[in-house]
């Protein structure tokens, strides 16, 4: 350390430290690296959020934005997060807010806004001055009990205020609304599911423990994009299943339809999941006519509030069918999606499986269950300790009321009644706070009734801190109630693809007739057809 002068001041030739530029760089490196993946790029595990997304809800509730609350300008809740939690661009807040809200980026939307919050077709949302914003329902449910010491607080960046370090999450929402983010040196690009199929996994597991993934699978079939289309093959989805990583090939939901008799037009209703509509048909229209697609006469988009619907009209000597063919193979009628299931396990990056996913939620939910519990305990055994006071003094009327007028003052009451009826401070407060009216018969009724109400409630808690499968039948319950109340159909269809069929998939199973004939002839006719002919002939039975 330095030696100061007299005045104080250090010596300028003492003031330079000489360090290693190599090791500063590669400590700083590092620094910012973990900075990037635990704060900001990569969710955790456990409630499936990035920091951003978990701020602007925990703000949103701060603000009392409940679903059945009035909606709050958008650029009120982003000045709440910036302000107390998120000490970053306005525009990083506002736009992970917009995502969560936008039906075609999230498979159930967070957030329910009002006003122009952009379109699949790339268009930019309205500034935050001009939009509103509440939560939806189903984003309750992941802050459901929060208040309750079901998790972890942190200070926020100027220690001014706490802030939760995860969300209570009563469904797997990791899985669910999936998500993605670039850090340093790794990357997540996890898919949305469909949330009845996740529940119904969840809930597999939770009864055997030992459950393979396949088995896992015949609950979770893959992918269930908010945009739906076709996943076209299984095994890139099997592949993310078993290893935390795949590749599924998404096509657009496309019909053939015949028009004024013998015109023929293709018609797309959904599209792959994170395509820019707009700019998929102005890069196909260029395809066109740099004569890269032929067949196509004409490209329209005729999508409304209702749905998708692009046009290819084709022309008259060209074949339909290998139109779409070309359309999915050089535009994004048919796109790739990578998937790559990496999130925060305990603060550290991990590639999960499925089994690993739903497990860690399944942890996450034992332990919020149990502290939840525990609050809810001691917040019971707190009243029910003030009720005994009460009935005490009740009891003890006259001698209470006596006691109390002859005391100077109200800390001499207090210390009266603690002495004379071995009450605990708390209690000598309540007796001494209880109004006139609970002096009656039927205010005196009402009180007992609670405190036998509290002690069998006390007993039940009590009960499900002690029994590991009390507690795992709660959160199945709570589980069932999620997907009883907001679970949905698959929008996104699975279907094989060409590589993955045989011959005989394309065959249909039914009862067949084989005739031989005297030259050595086989005929194979099905049963149907030859009892209409209604021919003669010897019959054989041939026995595999």
């Amino acid at each position: 350390m330095a030696e100061e002068t007299e005045n104080g001041n250090i010596p300028p030739e003492d003031r330079i430290i000489s360090i290693n530029i190599d090791e500063e760089m590669r400590a700083a490196y590092i620094d910012y690296s973990m900075s990037v993946i635990v704060s900001r790029a990569l969710p955790d595990v456990r409630d499936g959020l990035k920091p951003v997304h978990r701020r602007v809800l925990y703000g949103m509730l701060d603000l009392g934005l409940n679903n059945n609350k009035p909606y709050k300008k958008s650029a009120r809740i982003v000045g709440e997060v910036l302000g107390k939690y998120h000490p970053h661009g306005d525009k990083s807040v506002y736009d992970a807010m917009v995502r969560m809200a936008q039906e075609w980026s999230l498979r159930y939307p967070f957030v329910e806004g009002q006003g122009n919050y952009g379109s699949i077709d790339g268009d930019e949302p309205a500034a935050m001055r001009y939009t509103e914003a509440r939560l939806e329902k189903i984003a309750e449910e992941m802050l459901a009990d929060i208040n309750k010491d079901t998790i972890d607080f942190q200070l926020n960046f100027d220690d001014s205020l706490n802030e939760p370090t995860v969300l209570p999450a009563k469904f797997p929402n990791l899985l669910v609304n999936g998500a993605s983010g670039i850090a340093v040196g790794m990357a997540t690009n996890m898919a949305p599911h469909n949330l009845t199929e996740v529940i119904n996994a969840t809930l597999a597991l939770i009864d055997n423990r030992q459950i393979e993934i396949s088995e896992l699978m015949t609950h979770i079939k893959g992918p269930d994009f908010p945009t739906g289309a076709i996943i076209y093959g299984f095994e890139g989805a099997r592949e993310a299943f078993e290893t935390g990583r795949g590749r599924i090939v998404i096509r657009s939901r496309a019909e053939i339809e015949v028009y004024n008799n013998d015109r023929e037009r293709i018609i797309v209703s959904e599209i792959p999941y994170q395509v820019n509509k707009a700019l998929m048909i102005e890069r196909t229209a260029e395809l066109v006519n740099d004569k890269k697609i032929d067949g196509i006469s004409a490209i329209r988009d005729e999508s409304n509030r209702e749905g998708i619907r692009v046009v290819y009209e084709i022309k008259r000597d060209a074949n339909a069918a290998i139109v779409l063919n070309n359309l999915y193979k050089y535009t994004a009628l048919q796109t790739s999606f990578s998937i790559n299931n990496i999130a925060l396990v305990h603060g550290r990056p991990m590639l999960l499986n499925l089994k690993d996913l739903i497990h860690h939620f399944v942890e996450h939910r034992h332990e919020v269950v149990i502290r939840r519990t525990k609050f809810e305990l001691s917040e019971a055994e707190k009243r029910a300790h003030i009720l005994e006071g009460l009935l005490i003094a009740l009891d003890h009327l006259d001698e209470v009321i006596k006691l109390i007028r002859a005391s100077n003052t109200p800390d001499d009451a207090r210390e009266g009644l603690m002495t004379q009826f071995g009450l605990s401070d708390v209690q000598a407060r309540a007796i001494l706070d209880m109004t006139l009216r609970r002096l009656t018969g039927l205010e005196r009724d009402k009180i007992k009734d609670e405190y036998e109400s509290l002690m069998k409630l006390i007993d039940y808690l009590k009960s499900i801190l002690a029994d590991e499968g009390l507690r795992m039948q709660i959160i199945k319950d709570e589980l069932t109630e999620i997907r009883d109340k907001y679970g949905d159909e698959r929008k996104t269809e699975m279907v094989h693809s060409s590589a993955e069929m045989n011959t005989e998939d394309f065959i249909e199973d039914e009862d067949v007739v084989i005739t031989i004939s005297r030259e050595g002839y086989i005929k194979r006719t099905p049963l149907t057809e030859y009892r209409r002919q209604g021919r003669g002939g010897k019959r054989r039975h041939w026995q595999q």
